[in-house]
């Protein structure tokens, strides 16, 4: 561990991560009554169609082989399994509750919701005030979600937010408490013997297969593969990836990504874990929702940045520069398919999808450009204007295109419901 970095030089952080226990199921099975730790009960995107997916299911389901993913019609029929379609004003009602409960030990900069169900703390300099130990913090923190809400929820304690993460999925899940706490001097024995390399977050099937192909099957042999190689072979991916091996992450909580320039953008929690075809469709939705918003001011954008969030962790993220500005979705969702098709893991889940546009000019101000058919571009741009022009008398939900009425669109969801589910 030594050979490389020396954690003398590192800073010492006290971050928490918190996940609650099958969050969706268990809200649903409390507001039925039900007790989500003995309760069998899935929460189902739509429980008249038998193809639907599972949404979440608690413990005892899980323990029958029915989880996050499978299909209505593969849960059995028997009396003592509880199917019901999501409540998703409540998930979040449920989620700003106990966000509010642990805003009441730090600041909101020390506060990062990863997640609806899923978030970080950092409590460096103040759990102290709380408790003796951050341990004894830790549980004090559990009872009172549990106690407000009837929430249990598993807590990861770590040096930095990687470690407190990695501690929360590898130990804290599986551990009588809920806790487990990482710190540099645990990375030997406790990071390193991770295997296979895709339980480590962010590293997915693909990347492991590479690995594995260098000789690398544990998170300690990638902590140990020269650093030299990992850069050469996988570029900056490499270097943090090694760093990470090493338990080392140097990101703040509180630091912050601020835009320079005025943008239009719209971002999406998904409810579920989605595979990269369906991550698609919600990204061709956003997209619609942004372009329209830029044709609303008469604008024409000539960057674009998306991005593809792994459900485990990190993800895509690209910036493009377009030579002739434009506000149409067509135009700007090939140019983040054909980016996104050869940068993004086909085999990795995805939780979050997000688009920007940016460097708007006026539409009047557009210039002519000989390589592009004018005719078709001004027919699709008064077609667009006409759908605006419908959604403006009538509302959103009157045009729509096929994919939104599929199980990975979620347009309909967020006009007349909340994230694609009922409220």
């Amino acid at each position: 561990m030594y050979e490389f970095y020396d954690y003398n030089l590192l800073e010492e952080r006290d971050i928490l991560c918190i996940d609650q226990k099958s969050f969706f199921a268990s809200v649903s099975c409390i507001q039925k009554g039900l007790d989500p730790m003995k309760e069998k009960l899935a929460v189902v995107a739509d429980t008249k169609r038998q193809g639907s997916v599972v949404l979440a299911a608690t413990g005892p389901l899980k323990a029958i082989g029915i989880k996050t993913g499978s299909r209505l019609f593969e849960i059995p029929h028997r009396n003592d399994i509880y199917i019901i379609n999501p409540s998703m004003r409540k998930y979040l009602e449920v989620s700003v509750a106990i966000s509010k409960i642990a805003l009441r030990y730090v600041a909101p900069e020390d506060l990062h919701q990863y997640s609806i169900d899923e978030f970080f703390m950092d409590v460096t300099n103040s759990y102290h005030r709380f408790s003796s130990t951050i341990q004894s913090f830790c549980k004090k923190l559990q009872y009172e979600i549990l106690e407000e809400t009837g929430i249990h929820c598993s807590i990861g304690i770590g040096s930095n937010m990687l470690l407190s993460k990695v501690a929360m999925d590898i130990e804290a899940k599986h551990t009588n408490s809920f806790i487990a706490e990482w710190r540099y001097q645990d990375v030997p024995h406790k990071l390193w013997p991770i295997s296979p390399l895709s339980k480590f977050w962010g590293i997915s099937k693909k990347t492991e297969a590479k690995m594995n192909k260098r000789g690398i099957f544990t998170i300690g042999d990638l902590a140990h593969y020269p650093y030299q190689y990992l850069k050469r072979d996988f570029g900056t991916v490499g270097v943090d990836l090694h760093l990470h091996a090493n338990g080392i992450d140097q990101s703040r909580i509180r630091d912050k990504y601020s835009v320079v320039n005025p943008s239009i953008c719209k971002s999406q929690i998904l409810m579920r874990d989605y595979r990269y075809e369906e991550a698609k469709v919600v990204m061709q939705e956003l997209i619609e929702d942004v372009a329209s918003r830029v044709r609303a001011r008469n604008k024409l954008a000539k960057t674009i940045h998306f991005s593809f969030g792994y459900s485990d962790h990190g993800g895509v993220h690209k910036q493009y520069t377009l030579e002739d500005p434009t506000n149409l979705e067509g135009t700007i969702f090939k140019v983040v398919e054909s980016l996104a098709d050869k940068l993004c893991d086909s085999t990795m889940l995805y939780r979050t999808v997000s688009i920007s546009l940016t460097q708007f000019i006026d539409e009047r101000n557009t210039q002519l450009n000989l390589f592009i058919d004018e005719y078709e571009r001004k027919r699709n741009e008064k077609l667009a204007k006409t759908i605006d022009a419908l959604h403006q008398k009538f509302g959103k939900g009157i045009v729509s295109k096929a994919i939104s009425y599929t199980d990975a669109g979620t347009k309909h969801g967020r006009l007349g419901l909340m994230a694609g589910h009922k409220m």
